[in-house]
């Protein structure tokens, strides 16, 4: 009767293959979960981009400058045309306003079909973009648009 059994080597060959195995697994894991993390990231920006269009399709026509962020009644950000904080060129006609939430930069812009006033517009084109880091630091963005009409308007145009 013999007892056979396995040798250190042997036992030692079975370890390394199976961390190897362990550490291909593992980084499997952390490739998915960065991109599970970059769907809930990218996901998170539609949303709030689509939320900013939303509340400027819906609010008053005089109110479409202005912006009630903590829905509290009192309006916190005023868009302005100023070539200032996320408006890139100033008396462009090109209103802009933003914020930042969890690394995700919304901005939004209302832009008149005409130059002048918006009061004097027959309709302005309302674009909301948000912008993201995405894997390896490259900048993600997505954007909707939509145009809405003055309720107001009379005359030609």
């Amino acid at each position: 009767m013999t007892n056979d059994g396995f040798s250190l080597i042997e036992v030692m060959v079975a370890m390394v293959i199976a961390g190897v195995a362990l550490m291909g697994t593992l980084g499997a894991v952390d490739i998915s979960s960065r991109h599970v993390q970059q769907g809930g990231l990218k996901g998170k920006a539609m949303e709030l981009a689509q939320a900013r269009l939303e509340v400027k399709r819906s609010i008053r026509w005089e109110a479409l400058l202005e912006d009630d962020l903590d829905r509290d009644g009192a309006p916190e950000t005023f868009m302005a045309d100023d070539g200032q904080g996320f408006d890139i060129t100033a008396g462009d006609g090109i209103y802009a306003a933003g914020f930042e939430r969890d690394g995700v930069t919304v901005v939004w812009t209302i832009e008149a079909e005409r130059p002048g006033t918006l009061r004097s517009a027959a309709l302005v084109r309302i674009r909301a973009g948000a912008s993201y880091s995405g894997l390896n630091g490259n900048k993600r963005e997505v954007q909707v648009a939509t145009i809405r009409s003055n309720p107001n308007f009379v005359g030609q145009r």
